[in-house]
């Protein structure tokens, strides 16, 4: 975990990540109607190249964030919580799968997932896909995302847009929960755990 927080830190200081950054994900809340509307199913790809979909899981918990690996602030922070929150659930955790969808197929393949999400904690799963099925997927779950043009166009850089959070997603598939982006990881613990006991 210290080197984790010690690359953030770095970027801090260096500039890397920075309040004008941070505008690239926004936490976007859910209005009531749109609580009730959440659908918890997806089909994507996996590390392996194979399908994965909502139902793999069903009997366990999943905590799903969106996001992608260019992303400079938001979904590295997101994940170093995840990371903590696996931590502190500790032999509870092994009833909760972890994914983080990107929302950038085009540059986030499968393989590029891996590396990224192990880096934070092998046991977080990246999912790729088709942009249509990514698009399937964020639908879904009322996840909004636009790409963003850097200023030099010719370079072909671009930021992806997207709402930031944590979905809980019941053992039957059902939706829980969201944690807004920054509720501490000591507060979602607390709150997995409870659920996990209730249910």
């Amino acid at each position: 975990m210290k080197h984790i927080f010690g690359a953030i830190l770095v970027s801090l200081a260096l500039g890397i990540i920075g309040p004008a950054q941070a505008q690239t994900s926004s936490g976007h809340g859910l209005d009531d109607d749109e609580v009730v509307q959440v659908r918890t199913r997806y089909l994507l790809v996996g590390p392996d190249g194979g399908a994965v979909t909502d139902e793999d899981f069903h009997g366990r918990y999943q905590l799903i964030t969106f996001g992608y690996t260019a992303c400079p602030d938001v979904c590295p922070t997101t994940l170093v919580d995840m990371t903590e929150i696996l931590r502190l659930l500790g032999d509870d955790a092994g009833g909760l799968q972890s994914i983080f969808i990107t929302v950038d197929p085009e540059r986030d393949t499968p393989e590029a997932l891996k590396t990224y999400t192990a880096f934070f904690d092998p046991r977080i799963l990246g999912l790729s896909g088709s942009p249509a099925l990514v698009q399937r997927a964020a639908m879904n779950f009322k996840i909004k995302y636009a790409k963003v043009p850097g200023e030099d166009a010719e370079s072909g850089f671009y930021a992806v847009d997207h709402t930031a959070g944590l979905y809980l997603v019941g053992r039957g598939g059902e939706f829980i929960k969201k944690f807004a982006y920054s509720t501490p990881a000591s507060q979602v613990a607390a709150e997995i755990r409870s659920i996990m006991a209730a249910g």
